[in-house]
């Protein structure tokens, strides 16, 4: 059963950018190199500003007493053990888009580093390297997603709401997000996500092509064998989405999860073992040491700091953004019995420390080479070949060919895995929260990432044709942070309706606590009488 003043109006849209851009390609493309220009680079200081204070946000909530609340009712016990729940919160940290950038992040950012950034020697450009990746995939990431989980966690588990954005907003909003502005953040909701989740389609259809030139499978990734790869594997994802959480959904994660885990362990094993796990820890310090500095620095100084933040930190904040809905409702989902205090904790620390250990892994073993192996993997005129840094990485290791061919599996099951899991949380959202949406809208969203990521990956690899400095992934990229830009406000909205939820119940348990303690005072006073 949809909810059409939600289904409709964001189909409708999705639907006509598709056809617009698919007839009109270049004056899209126009548009969208106008857009990132003149828009995209100048929202650095507030996508800074804003995902930072999410991850104090997160910290303040977790640290007073409303982390106490438990995110179900009173004495609701967790749904699942600690364990299940940490490695579900695992499985929802990891993506096409570590795979993707594993190598490549660290890689570009100690060939070219970030502007204003301390890069005097290798050792200095690697460490800065390694730092700008892990803010990049660190707490803020994650603080994200603490605000959007956590705020759907409450209405649904506390206050009995549907899976939706607007009952999140009700403490806030009140009766007004069952009209006109509710529809509005769910729409908004809807058209974020989809853009998200088309912009990992890209990313991983890129490395997918990439990769099968780098072992000689194909000549070149053209543009149409791309458009194909999208075609096919969105084929595979509507069938999986189709099939539901229970069936398709649930084995694909459970697969793809054994098969990231046992490409970790060979890397780890087979590479510069020592190295890997000193530079892990030493890392860690760093990130903690640099934090504020990190998090805070929008290049202002700096010529070219702005299209830099463009590329990288802005892309990520509004990437993370757009994906926040969907990761929202996962991990509210698995997270009924919780206290508010383990979900913020959980959700932080977890995957931000599993994602690090990923990078430490992959990026490590390629930058070991860098410093102190004989061959290399950045050109020394050409730099990074970002689509085949992994493949470069994994032809140092014994066993290339097999750990090749995983890799290439894990990008196809983590493609299929982001694309019917998206598709399904946009579906109960666009169904007014109902948690088993029809087949045939399910199968409807799935198909429209897929036109997504093929028609702005045609943008994008056209735009490069004319010139080849042109990234062709910036059409997806600039997308995804533009349609993050309103997700944003309500992001900050949520953040408010959540602490006022949370402060309305710490002043009612501290007003029970008065009463209790003057009723006990009361009888004891009477007893003494």
């Amino acid at each position: 059963m949809t909810a059409p003043r939600v289904f409709y109006p964001a189909a409708g849209l999705l639907v006509l950018f598709v056809v617009m851009t698919a007839v009109f390609p270049k004056k899209v493309g126009e548009v969208i190199g106008d857009l990132n220009t003149g828009v995209v680079q100048d929202l650095g200081w507030w996508y800074i500003a804003v995902v930072s204070g999410f991850v104090f946000f997160a910290l303040w909530i977790a640290a007073s007493h409303m982390g106490n609340v438990v995110l179900g009712k009173d004495g609701d016990e967790p749904e699942f053990s600690l364990g299940s729940w940490f490695a579900m919160l695992f499985a929802a940290g990891m993506g096409i888009g570590l795979v993707f950038w594993g190598v490549a992040e660290p890689l570009n950012h100690y060939s070219s580093p970030p502007p204003g950034a301390a890069a005097d020697t290798a050792s200095q450009a690697a460490r800065s390297a390694m730092d700008t990746t892990f803010l990049h995939w660190g707490l803020h990431a994650w603080a994200i997603y603490v605000v959007v989980g956590l705020a759907i966690a409450y209405s649904v588990h506390r206050r009995g709401n549907p899976i939706s954005l607007r009952w999140a907003l009700e403490p806030l909003l009140g009766e007004r997000i069952k009209g006109f502005w509710g529809d509005v953040i769910d729409v908004i909701a809807i058209l974020g996500t989809l853009f998200g989740v088309a912009t990992s389609l890209g990313l991983g259809v890129s490395q997918i092509g990439a990769g099968l030139a780098y072992l000689d499978v194909i000549d070149e990734p053209t543009t149409w064998l791309l458009i194909a790869l999208v075609i096919v594997i969105t084929s595979i994802a509507l069938t999986s989405v189709v099939t539901g959480v229970d069936k398709g959904i649930k084995w694909l994660s459970n697969l793809n999860m054994v098969v990231a885990v046992g490409l970790v362990a060979a890397v780890l094993v087979l590479g510069p073992t020592v190295f890997i796990l000193s530079d892990f820890v030493t890392q860690i310090g760093s990130y903690i040491e640099n934090f504020f500095q990190l998090s805070f620095n929008a290049r202002p100084f700096q010529d070219d700091g702005k299209a830099w933040l463009g590329g990288w930190t802005t892309f990520y904040w509004g990437w993370w953004m757009s994906w926040a809905p969907f990761v929202g409702v996962f991990i509210a989902r698995i997270s009924r019995g919780r206290t508010v205090r383990e979900f913020v904790i959980g959700v932080l620390l977890v995957p931000t420390l599993v994602t690090f250990l990923w990078f430490a892994v992959m990026g490590g073993t390629a930058l070991h080479e860098e410093l102190f192996g004989d061959q290399t993997i950045v050109d020394p005129e050409t730099g990074v070949s970002t689509n085949t840094a992994l493949f470069q990485m994994l032809d140092l290791l014994p066993g290339a060919a097999v750990l090749s061919v995983i890799a290439l599996a894990l990008i196809v099951v983590f493609f299929v895995t982001s694309s019917d899991s998206g598709s399904f949380v946009v579906d109960m959202i666009a169904s007014g929260g109902d948690p088993n949406p029809p087949r045939w809208s399910r199968a409807l969203w799935a198909a429209l990432e897929g036109l997504i990521a093929a028609v702005l990956l045609y943008v994008g690899l056209n735009a490069q044709e004319t010139d080849p400095s042109v990234n062709p992934l910036g059409a997806l990229q600039t997308m995804a942070i533009l349609l993050a830009l309103p997700f944003s406000i309500v992001m900050v909205l949520l953040a408010v309706a959540t602490a006022k939820a949370l402060m309305r119940e710490e002043r009612r348990r501290r007003r029970h606590q008065r009463e209790w303690l003057t009723e006990q005072l009361t009888k004891e006073l009477d007893r003494d009488r």
